[in-house]
């Protein structure tokens, strides 16, 4: 079997958006990935179907994998004849153990290239306002790491003559030595009131900024959690931070649901500043289901309730080798604008939408548009809610509830960052999350996409709860936007 290749790709720090071109085109194209905590979990959506993912995160007093696991993993994974992409958060020459996985691979004889990331020592400070050089104030930057395992303190053994040093000081990996890093810079010449900064930031689950001198800023950030940045030198003081206002920033988001919605969700407020997580992956199962309803005598409304629904019926239609000629006796019924976009999509108007895009605001529209003894053949999730077959059943109409798909579980982070908004776009969402996480956060406000999502979360939640005005994603981004005042 021939030999795979492996590409140590630095996936940068912060957004999806910040990896270069190459390693997202490689990242597109491989068999194998091995990835670290620090990267955006919306990076993986582009791993191709059937990939393997493989979790080895390192992260300073959380070691998940040894080194040389690690490594040994790579050079298994290449020795199938696999291309692997090791996504590395920030550069992984950078203190990132790089040049060690580098070396290991060169050994075993693995061909293997590395991709250059944005590192931390540039970006995370970047992000807060902070540039390490500036013509007027400094001509050069130092990178320093904070963990060095052969010395008594941890430190190295000259920080003392860096401290004399012109330009910027940026510390990597040296928060739980802050104290230890400010007073031998002093002892070595370095004033007390040189400006410094702790930054913890990019896909960091506790982010801060905090400014101070060397000699306040150990108290100052005694708070701060790692991973975070350690900058000390006369452009600390700068604040150089965006000026485009962005309703959201500053604002962390998680959400719940399936690529179809919660992927424009999340790019959506993240346009609007906003640092978003998806906290599941659901996945899209398309059920089989009896095509022959569709050809009996009289006529009848189909009924889509999402996208999804919408999507499954015609990849069900094109595999049977059927076309909208089908539905020459069907009218046409969808619970909101996104859904009867999807269905336009397929050269098809609906002929009902309601004006309430809810299944209530549906199912009152149908009992009003429909024939007496007209089929409602209902397309949607095996888990949607009762509430519209119910309705269109006590008003006397004939219901026939088709499961065109279900959701099924997959990847999601195993615990919960803090947040400051949830949103829902289902009620099955609802569902997995509490049963995933145990129940919602105490007061952390949540937007639903609907009155049905709502009612799942009636009774299991003290914080707020706030529904969209339409079943869309713009519905559902307006009213994050409202919940937290940020209009």
């Amino acid at each position: 079997m021939p030999v795979g290749e492996v590409y140590l790709v630095g996936a940068g720090c912060g957004r999806a958006d910040l990896i270069t071109v190459r390693g997202l085109r490689l990242l597109e194209r491989c068999d194998a990935v091995v990835y670290d905590d620090l990267i955006d979990p919306a990076l993986l959506e582009y791993v191709p179907a059937g990939a393997r993912t493989l979790y080895m995160g390192k992260r300073s007093g959380h070691h998940s994998a040894p080194q040389e696991e690690i490594a040994a993993a790579l050079i298994a994974l290449a020795q199938e004849g696999l291309t692997v992409v090791r996504l590395k958060g920030g550069d992984p020459f950078v203190f990132g153990r790089g040049g060690e996985e580098m070396l290991a691979l060169k050994e075993a004889g693995i061909p293997c290239e590395e991709v250059p990331g944005i590192s931390s020592a540039i970006a995370i400070p970047a992000a807060a306002g902070i540039p390490v050089t500036h013509r007027r104030l400094s001509r050069s930057f130092h990178v320093i790491t904070g963990h060095t395992a052969d010395t008594s303190d941890g430190l190295p053994r000259n920080l003392e003559e860096l401290a004399k040093l012109e330009g910027t000081l940026v510390f990597l990996m040296g928060l739980g030595r802050l104290e230890a890093i400010a007073r031998r810079l002093m002892e070595g010449e370095r004033r007390g009131d040189t400006p410094a900064a702790v930054l913890s930031g990019g896909n960091s689950l506790h982010p801060a900024v905090v400014r101070g001198t060397l000699e306040t800023i150990a108290q100052r950030a005694a708070g701060v959690r790692p991973p975070a940045v350690i900058v000390v030198g006369e452009t600390a003081a700068l604040d150089l931070s965006p000026t485009v206002f962005r309703p959201l920033s500053g604002v962390r988001v998680g959400i719940t649901g399936t690529e179809q919605v919660a992927g424009r969700l999340k790019r959506a407020l993240e346009e609007l500043g906003a640092f978003c997580l998806r906290l599941e992956r659901p996945e899209v199962e398309r059920l089989d289901w009896p095509l022959e309803m569709l050809d009996g005598p009289g006529s009848r409304w189909l009924v889509f309730t999402s996208a999804n629904g919408v999507r499954a019926f015609f990849r069900r239609l094109r595999e049977a080798r059927r076309d909208v000629r089908t539905l020459g006796r069907c009218s046409v019924a969808v619970i909101g604008r996104a859904t009867g976009a999807a269905l336009e999509h397929h050269g098809i108007q609906p002929d009902l939408c309601p004006a309430e895009q809810t299944s209530r605001g549906l199912a009152q529209a149908l009992i009003k548009a429909a024939r007496p003894g007209e089929e409602m053949v209902l397309l949607r999730s095996e888990q949607g809610s009762r509430e519209l077959p119910r309705m269109l059943e006590e008003a006397g109409l004939p219901v026939r509830d088709v499961a065109t798909y279900r959701v099924t579980e997959g990847a999601c982070p195993a615990a919960l960052p803090p947040l400051d908004c949830l949103t829902f776009a289902s009620a099955g969402g609802v569902e997995r999350f509490l049963e995933r996480y145990g129940g919602v956060p105490e007061g952390c406000p949540c937007v639903c996409i609907g009155e049905v999502t709502a009612a799942a979360l009636e009774g299991r939640t003290a914080g707020k709860v706030a529904v969209a005005r339409d079943i869309s994603v713009e519905g559902l981004a307006q009213a994050v936007l409202e919940l937290l005042g940020r209009v």
